[in-house]
């Protein structure tokens, strides 16, 4: 039987996170009446603090260094949604 440590646990629960908060997200935008949207939205919300605690707390202990995006890619999604914003 394989052990997990804590920095494994703790991976294993932010990947979680990540993907409960994409399916809310999703049926969020699926519903078809403003009361269930809204309470999933609450719900979604509630799902981003606990995904932000556990990425703050991996953050803190050095398990989890986000990299920030290269200048040129930032350039380039900046040009895009620029050109989207005009389309509309």
């Amino acid at each position: 039987m394989q052990c997990f440590d804590d920095q494994a646990k703790m991976s294993d629960s932010l990947n979680t996170q990540k993907a409960i908060t994409e399916q809310y997200n999703h049926y969020a935008g699926e519903c078809s009446t403003k009361t269930r949207r809204n309470k999933l939205i609450d719900i979604l919300n509630e799902e981003h603090e606990m995904q932000f605690e556990v990425f703050s707390a991996m953050e803190k202990r050095g398990w989890y260094t986000p990299q920030p995006a290269e200048s040129k890619k930032q350039q380039q999604a900046c040009k895009q949604f620029t050109q989207m914003e005009k389309q509309l």
